[in-house]
């Protein structure tokens, strides 16, 4: 398997599976002489953690980070960043079932076919365990743009979602509930609705909305590294994301050319921001603003039908711990691989003014 880099400049090479000894990853090209704030990582790793409320999986693991180099007298060096993050709390045998069979909607029949092994143990590889790494280094390129600001909610669970422009909304209360919603009166319907759906042993899925502040004009490199696509790249890296729109997105397409054009105010700023802070694929300087969509959680604690390694139609059942709904988990993971791509262009940016 290879492919476990991500990013051009700034970039994280990733190990480890979800019942593993440990996860990590190595972070190349963070400029030397950064001060990180350790705990503004641990921070935003603690967001992500499995176990934090009743309505994500109860897996309990304290997702301490250990860095291994490259920070010295808590400052970048330069060289590459080591870190590990060890697997506590690992119940193995609640995937003892899965030897043989194909769960529907996961990985286990791709890359079975794919490889001709596979780690039946939560997915192994393809579990969103790993993205603990990708919380990680996200959170070190977050400080390296410190003056960019990035904010991501959940703004649907299901049918119900949030009415609200993000400009209405006070991102101070985005950590106020459970759901990383910052619409609190839509924030107790969704967590409601969570609960019944996982009450019946069943699942449900919603949509993240991320908001990218402060972007300074130029990032982004046609024709084929816009902004935007890199963006939706990172996006749709995510498990279980089905869907990326930025801007005016598909409401777009409902509109005249008259209505969708941002008019120019005379200092360069745009009037309205249908075109969602990017324009021919570099930052134009207002807010870049976009939407995720993530699909229902694959694994049911209810009866499915399915089929064996060998072709022969069975009945399963999922055991042990999973999330009913992955979104509320999921907004540190949206700001994680936004801030890669903000920081991989705002490195890029560099070079080319030398």
């Amino acid at each position: 398997m290879s492919n476990n880099t991500f990013g051009k400049l700034f970039t994280v090479t990733t190990f480890g599976e979800s019942h593993g000894t440990a996860i990590g990853g190595i972070i190349d090209g963070c400029p030397a002489g950064i001060e990180l704030d350790l705990e503004a990582i641990q921070k935003d790793l603690d967001r992500r953690k499995p176990g934090q409320s009743k309505i994500v999986t109860q897996r309990k693991e304290p997702d301490t980070v250990q860095f291994l180099s490259g920070i010295f007298e808590g400052k970048t060096t330069g060289t590459s960043i080591g870190f590990m993050i060890q697997n506590t709390n690992q119940k193995s045998k609640d995937y003892s079932h899965n030897v043989n069979v194909y769960r529907p909607s996961h990985a286990d029949y791709t890359y079975d076919k794919k490889y001709g092994v596979r780690d039946y143990r939560g997915g192994g590889r393809t579990s969103a365990r790993e993205t603990a790494n990708w919380v990680v280094a996200g959170a070190v390129a977050k400080q390296l743009i410190s003056d960019i600001k990035i904010n991501a909610f959940t703004s649907s669970v299901g049918e119900i979602s949030i009415n609200k422009p993000y400009q209405d909304l006070d991102f101070n209360l985005i950590e106020s509930n459970d759901l990383r919603c910052p619409d609190t009166e839509m924030a107790e319907k969704m967590i409601d609705h969570i609960k019944e759906v996982k009450k019946a042993g069943d699942t449900v899925g919603g949509t993240i909305t991320c908001v990218i502040q402060n972007v300074p004009i130029g990032l982004g490199e046609p024709i084929f590294n816009k902004l935007h696509a890199q963006l939706g790249k990172a996006m749709l890296s995510i498990n279980a994301v089905k869907g990326f729109e930025y801007g005016s997105g598909f409401c777009g397409t409902k509109m005249k050319g008259s209505e969708h054009n941002d008019k120019f105010n005379q200092d360069g700023t745009t009037k309205t921001n249908l075109s969602g802070g990017i324009q021919g694929g570099v930052s134009n300087g207002m807010d870049i603003y976009f939407r995720v969509a993530f699909k229902p959680v694959a694994t049911l604690i209810q009866k499915q039908e399915t089929i064996d390694s060998e072709g022969n139609v069975v009945e399963m059942q999922g055991r042990g711990r999973h999330d009913p709904c992955v979104v509320p988990r999921a907004v540190p993971i949206v700001e994680a691989m936004a801030a890669m791509v903000m920081a991989d262009f705002y490195l890029l940016d560099k070079t080319t003014k030398i």
